[in-house]
């Protein structure tokens, strides 16, 4: 059987108003502006943090295009090691805040770097490797090693 003890109203409003203030610091400034910021992260962490791959595979050549919208050609890198190709792409972006009425500015600068790796099933032949971009299509040519073609032979002949 529950008894009404008579300090719990009392409880009850002391957590009420604790809650309340609680909730009055989290919606002023600094806090929100903080609170705001980490929400925006968390909302979208890594905006395009891939970005897509296709290989097509011929007689004598791989054939590989990243869709890579937005990134200049310098903060591209191509990299052919062990029967496997990787692109790397390091891009910086910086942005900047002016407020008029506060008089201040504010500088941001964020650095993404993404990398996709693609394994061969046929020995490669890095020197005969071309790369080409535009309009944020990166397109690489590998060929293929060619090896020594070997006849077989009958026992009839």
């Amino acid at each position: 059987m529950a008894t009404n003890h008579p300090d719990r109203p009392k409880r009850h409003e002391a957590l009420e108003q604790w809650f309340k203030s609680m909730n009055q610091l989290m919606q002023e400034k600094p806090v929100k502006g903080i609170l705001q910021s980490i929400d925006d992260f968390f909302r979208q962490p890594f905006p395009h943090s891939h970005f897509n791959v296709e290989v097509h595979e011929t007689e004598k050549e791989y054939i590989v295009t990243a869709e890579l919208p937005g990134i200049k050609r310098d903060q591209i890198s191509i990299n052919i090691i062990n029967n496997s190709l990787t692109i790397l792409v390091d891009q910086t972006d910086v942005t900047s805040e002016i407020n008029d009425i506060a008089k201040t500015e504010r500088h941001m600068a964020s650095t993404r770097r993404l990398s996709r790796t693609i394994p061969f099933s046929v020995p490669v032949n890095e020197r005969k490797t071309r790369a080409s971009y535009r309009d944020g299509l990166l397109e690489i040519k590998i060929a293929k090693k060619q090896g020594k073609k070997i006849d077989i032979l009958s026992d009839q002949e």
